[in-house]
């Protein structure tokens, strides 16, 4: 119970950060191309409430930290409504669209990045607070790396829909209501993070390291 606490205590904003503006971003980008519907329900927000879900972001997490030990999470936000049939340009747009929420974690990431090395720079003793921006760039990583696998609906099968041709297009499409028991399955069997995240987090985390030379140049 206690460590439950204690990773509770230092994931809880990271998460809830990355999971907020993960889906504000897609449902700002949807008004930017011509889809207002998200706007409209009320989820073009940085409300946190507006986007958790009670089943998919808090119990079932929690759940699978005491079954597993803490060695596998998993949990989803409220995903934000889009009709595509709005958007200017449909086929080009959705792949914008669905972009958006992946770079909204890259973006968090860079700045939980620059939060560390402010925490450096100003001497800032306390653990917690150097752990916790820790976590941030850990979870929008992760965000970032497992929303990009191109199965749909994850954001990387939009993509990949987007950018196949119509006809290719239209089948890889119909993978969508069995997308999310493929993902589970492969994420059980670890072919998600062993072959698609763990190259993708690695890839992002060197360009953030490429973003920040000039603030590590100044370290040494």
């Amino acid at each position: 119970m206690n460590d439950l606490i204690q990773t509770v205590a230092v994931y809880a904003l990271p998460v809830l950060f990355a999971i907020t503006l993960h889906e504000a971003a897609h449902a700002y980008a949807a008004k930017f191309f011509g889809d207002n519907t998200a706007y409209s329900m009320g989820r073009m927000s940085l409300n946190p409430l507006k986007h958790i879900d009670p089943f998919g972001t808090i119990l079932i997490p929690v759940l699978l930290y005491f079954a597993t030990s803490g060695a596998f999470l998993f949990g989803y936000a409220k995903p934000v409504p889009i009709n595509f049939g709005h958007l200017r340009r449909p086929k080009r747009d959705m792949a914008w669209v669905a972009l958006a929420g992946p770079g909204a974690n890259f973006l968090m990431a860079l700045l939980w990045t620059l939060v560390i090395y402010g925490l450096v720079l100003g001497g800032v003793q306390e653990e917690f607070f150097m752990l916790m921006a820790k976590a941030g760039v850990l979870t929008n990583l992760v965000m970032f790396a497992f929303n990009l696998f191109p199965i749909p609906p994850l954001d990387g099968g939009r993509v990949l829909t987007s950018l196949l041709p119509n006809k290719y297009a239209y089948k890889f499409a119909q993978i969508e209501p069995y997308g999310f028991f493929i993902v589970m399955a492969l994420v059980l069997l670890k072919v998600i993070y062993t072959w698609w995240m763990a190259p993708v987090m690695y890839a992002a985390s060197l360009l953030l390291q490429l973003i920040t030379y000039p603030i590590t140049f100044l370290f040494h």
